[in-house]
Formats: C-alpha cells, structure tokens, sequence
C-alpha cells in the first residue's frame, strides 16, 4: 500500500468511535499481492520459532509503519511501545471468550485504571465476508469486567483489512458464519448445534498475524511483566531472540523495544504458567482461598476432630487424615509462592 493511500486509512479512521466499540477495521490497507506474501511467508516459517520481529520473513508486518500509524491515530501519541508479543497461526483452532489483558477478572486491577492503551492488530489471510473461521468480538466489552456481556459480533474481514481491538475487549478466534444472512452469529460455545450444510465454506487455509502494540507507559509495563509468566511466549522468545538488525528495525520504525527475550533467557523464574493466572499488584486484597494453612497447627486441629475409633484403625484414620492437612497446607503455600513469582 503506497503511503498517501495508508494515510488516507488512517485519516478515515474514527477515534471516538473505536474507544466507544472497543475495535476497529481498516479496509484495504494490503494489496493483494502482499497478503499472498504474508501466506508464503507463514508456510515458510512453520517451526522458525520467536515472534515476528525476530523473524526475517514476517518482520516487516511489525516494522513497515501501517500498525504504528494506525497506533499513533488512536492513542495520540509518538511513543509507541513494543515487547515481543507477535505471532502468526495457521488453521488454529482456538476458540472460547477471553480477554487478552493481564487482569482480566479483578475490577480493582491497575487494567482497570483509566483508559486502557495496550492494542492487539490482527491481519486474516483470507476471506471472511462471506467465509467461516473469522473474529468474534463482544461489542464495548473492553469497559466491562467480565467475559458474558456485549453483543456478539462476527468481524467481516476481506483479504488486506487490518483489524485492532484493545487487548481488554473479550473476543474468540475460529468464529462460525452461517450460510442464512438472517441467522445471529453463533457463540463459540454453539458451534456444535449446526450441521456442515448450514456452516459458509472455509475460505483455505486460515492464516492470521497478530501484533500487540501500545502507548509506552504503565499499561505497558505492566502487560510486558505478565507476559513474562507465560511459557508458550518465553519459550518462543528462548527459541529465537532479536539480533541485532531486529533491534534497529524495530527502531527505524518508531517503537520503544523491550528486549524481553533477553530478558527472560536466563530466568529460570519466567514462563512458569501454561494458562492464564491473574498476575498480583501492589495493594492487592488476598484471596482467602489462596492463605496456607499454619503448618504447625494444621495437624493438631484436624487430629482433635478426628473420627474416635479404637486400635490400628484409628491410628490409620489419624494418619490419613495428617497427611492430607498436610498436603492442603503445603499446596496452599505453594499456590501462594507461585502466584507473586509467576503469577498470570
């Protein structure tokens, strides 16, 4: 896409509108010759490992300026920030609402502190006008503090649109289009209810790019220290870290680079979770259920409440019932440690 023509994307691009709905979709910002790139490209980094700015082949889906543009417009700002969250699929099969934030369940989370400056641009290798297996979003859901509220919405994106949506908004890759233009979008949770014949076509294989970037402030910050808990990132980021053409790339294009895989190679504390944990701040309220029983007095109580039974029944019962007083308070402060080492 020449420059005026990704400028006069941009300045259609209706701010107000996006922070109202939680999203946005920029139509035609890559030709079609591009998006055929971008396929060939993904079919020849099968295994490559690391996110997108550390491989060559991909990089400039980060660094060409369309995405920072897009971010500058929306954020109103130049300082732009990024931090190794970048990926490409290739027919995943993911689906279920989710919120790609770190708190995304506790209202009293810093997340949840003003207006939240963390996006998430997504580009769909194929049709999904009038083709299955496209975005699903919850409309507005990027104010709301849970996963089961907005509109359900299945995003329409043609080959060359560049989607964006704030990492707060609860959305489902691998959405279902019905062939019925009358029919409501299926929920992720309903795909089983309809038969193939009722399902649109798959438009090939689905191949999607996904870009986080963000304004380069406490949000930031923030998001990059959680990713750190997460294994499927800091395993990529071991994998293939930045060299140094990767770096002055990201440079060139006006972001504020946060090498996390340097960060993480030899932190054996990072990457502990597999799935989402909620990740702990200053001030937060402890959950009971998280306290570890006091390891000491845990066996006395639970002997004293102990069934009364005679003989070496009664010594088992008591041993049983010690060992698993015990094993409840050691995995109590267990979930503890793990919680504010490793929490998301």
């Amino acid at each position: 896409m020449s420059a005026p023509a990704i400028q006069s994307a941009v300045d259609a691009l209706d701010v107000d509108q996006f922070w109202e709905r939680g999203y946005a979709i920029l139509p035609g910002v890559y030709t079609p010759e591009e998006i055929e790139a971008f396929r060939q490209a993904a079919y020849a980094s099968r295994g490559y490992g690391g996110d997108l700015l550390a491989n060559p082949r991909l990089r400039n889906v980060i660094t060409d300026g369309r995405m920072a543009a897009v971010a500058r417009k929306l954020l109103g700002t130049d300082d732009l920030f990024y931090s190794g969250d970048s990926s490409f699929t290739i027919n995943g099969t993911q689906k279920g609402w989710h919120k790609d934030n770190a708190d995304r369940t506790d209202p009293e989370a810093p997340d949840w502190d003003g207006r939240y400056t963390q996006l998430r641009f997504g580009v769909y290798c194929q049709d999904h006008s009038e083709h299955t297996g496209g975005l699903n979003l919850r409309i507005g859901s990027h104010d709301l503090r849970n996963t089961t509220e907005g509109e359900n919405l299945y995003v329409k994106t043609q080959p060359g649109d560049l989607a964006v949506w704030s990492m707060r908004i609860t959305h489902s890759g691998n959405g279902m289009l019905l062939k019925d233009p009358e029919a409501p979008f299926p929920m992720p949770n309903e795909h089983d209810r309809f038969t193939p014949e009722e399902v649109a076509e798959a438009d090939g294989d689905r191949i999607a790019l996904f870009v986080h970037i963000g304004a380069d402030d406490k949000h930031a910050k923030r998001y990059a220290d959680y990713t750190k808990t997460r294994k499927y990132l800091v395993d990529a980021w071991r994998k293939r870290p930045y060299d140094d053409e990767a770096r002055q790339a990201a440079k060139d294009a006006g972001l504020n680079l946060r090498d996390l895989p340097a960060e993480v190679m030899d932190d054996p504390s990072t990457g502990l979770n597999e799935l989402w944990q909620p990740f702990p701040y200053e001030g937060q309220k402890a959950a009971p259920s998280a306290k570890p029983a006091p390891a000491a007095s845990a066996p006395a109580s639970v002997a004293s409440s102990a069934p009364t039974t005679s003989g070496s029944n009664a010594t088992d019962v008591a041993k049983a019932t010690l060992r698993r007083a015990y094993r409840a308070a050691r995995g109590g402060a267990k979930g503890v440690r793990d919680g504010w080492r490793a929490g998301r």
